[in-house]
């Protein structure tokens, strides 16, 4: 069901979800798949976030986030728990780029977010001076991390800054479109924290990783796309929300909310729903409003959290005009080497989908803007996308023009992990166990990807299913 519903009446039982993200569709759907009548409100017209499938000359793309780790299980369990299994696809082109000191470089195999076991590794990206800096580091004495530490500033420690600036920068960038300098290496890179704890030595944390890596039975794809679109997932997750009796009303924002004897009143621009449990599936700024009365702790967390802001250029060519283009998936861009874009993804190499769609196109998109660099997000769509082939003919030689394009701004897209961040969310979640019947999730907590995003949700999910309120509505709480 969608609507504009003038009154909605009273669910025992219930549980609401607000926010239409993927993490609040992952959130209804397991509450749903334990027996809990649920109620998904979102405030705009349309579902799934930061999830957006669009066209360009009549070809699907994604506007917004396009692959999904495949290593981990959560969204590629999602996608085929809603019927999508046999639409999942690895990529057909690997081989990617770092455009940087003038030239494409083939992007090293062999470290961990940039960070190498060896200097070796890195041979063709970095000068002379930086590998040799890098081969200094088992020399040094151990670097204290303390309770969390910047990826940036400790691995410039450990390997110089040519390391960071050249390689670390722009993986990290492409996640969270943030500074390595800033961006906590507990939150977005644990496995590497982790190691760093217990090696004296930054490159024999990263060997210790690899080997582990080797001796892991899962293999294939470390990425997956969807055949139409990631884009796609979150529309699928919803007819499974509906399908399974769950209530989905659009153009329906939360002005407030607040506990009752029995649970939580939730006050629309529309009328208002008593529920037993909610999940709070909203970006972070958003959640601190909702929260302030009830939970003035988690609030004054939550309206700490920063976030960055990104266009994306879809351009369309005609593939006979770009025979001479670099072969690949796409390249990153290293900031210091003063581009406007930060990545280009040659999506008709990247997706065998959208070559299939599209025989005679050649799609790819450019993406712009950093954490602190949003003054590029206010020019206008004509800027952006001559700003994108001016970069990209630097890059790789383009000279023909687009037969189509398609600019989609993504303001306050990206949460920032700053150093102290699993701190501050543990903190938030503290809070927030207080208000019995109450959970928080999306990128905000343990990461910006989907499967993060998705697991968040279920653990959401689940611990609302677990409370005694739910067990005694109409709803099955788990102990039944």
């Amino acid at each position: 069901m969608e609507s504009n519903a003038q009154h909605v009446s009273t669910h025992t039982g219930r549980v609401v979800v607000i926010g239409g993200g993927i993490a609040g569709l992952a959130a209804a759907h397991r509450l749903l798949g334990a027996g809990v009548a649920v109620t998904l409100l979102e405030g705009s017209g349309r579902l799934g976030g930061k999830l957006l499938t669009g066209e360009i000359e009549g070809v699907a793309v994604d506007l917004g986030a396009e692959s999904m780790l495949a290593r981990r299980p959560e969204a590629v369990g999602l996608a085929e728990e809603v019927g999508l299994g046999g639409r999942l696809q690895p990529p057909t082109a690997g081989g990617a780029s770092v455009w940087t000191r003038g030239a494409l470089r083939p992007m090293p195999k062999g470290h961990v977010m940039g960070v190498p076991g060896d200097a070796a590794a890195l041979a063709g990206l970095l000068s002379d001076e930086g590998l040799a800096r890098i081969a200094r580091e088992p020399d040094l004495a151990p670097t204290e991390v303390g309770d969390d530490v910047s990826v940036g500033e400790y691995v410039a420690e450990r390997l110089g800054r040519e390391v960071v600036d050249r390689l670390v920068e722009p993986l990290l960038g492409g996640v969270y479109a943030g500074d390595a300098y800033r961006i906590s290496m507990k939150a977005a890179v644990p496995q590497l924290f982790a190691a760093v704890r217990t090696h004296d030595s930054l490159l024999a944390g990263v060997r210790d990783l690899q080997a582990k890596a080797a001796r892991d039975p899962r293999s294939g794809a470390v990425f997956a796309g969807l055949a139409g679109g990631v884009g796609t997932l979150p529309g699928a997750v919803a007819d499974a929300v509906r399908a399974g009796g769950g209530e989905i009303l659009l153009d329906t924002p939360v002005l407030g909310l607040g506990r009752t004897p029995d649970g939580w009143r939730i006050r629309t621009g529309t009328g208002v729903l008593t529920a037993d449990g909610v999940v709070l599936a909203t970006p972070a700024w958003s959640a601190a409003t909702l929260l302030a009365a009830e939970s003035p702790a988690a609030s004054a967390e939550l309206a700490a959290v920063e976030y960055a802001s990104m266009a994306l250029v879809t351009l369309a060519f005609r593939r006979d005009e770009l025979a001479g283009m670099p072969e690949g998936s796409g390249f990153l861009v290293p900031p210091v080497d003063g581009l406007t874009i930060k990545a280009s993804t040659f999506s008709t190499r990247k997706w065998g989908w959208v070559a299939d769609a599209a025989p005679d196109l050649f799609l790819l998109r450019t993406s712009i803007g950093r954490y602190g660099e949003e003054e590029h997000l206010h020019r206008d769509d004509a800027d952006l996308v001559d700003v994108s082939l001016r970069d990209l003919g630097e890059a790789t030689g383009l000279d023909a023009k687009p037969v189509a394009s398609e600019v989609t701004r993504w303001i306050g897209g990206l949460p920032q992990y700053p150093v102290g961040h699993q701190a501050r969310v543990e903190r938030v979640r503290a809070a927030v166990a207080e208000l019995p019947g109450l959970r928080v999730c999306g990128a905000a907590y343990d990461g910006v990807g989907i499967p993060a995003c998705v697991a968040s949700a279920r653990r959401a999910a689940d611990e609302i299913i677990a409370t005694s309120t739910l067990a005694r509505g109409t709803g099955r709480g788990a102990g039944e």
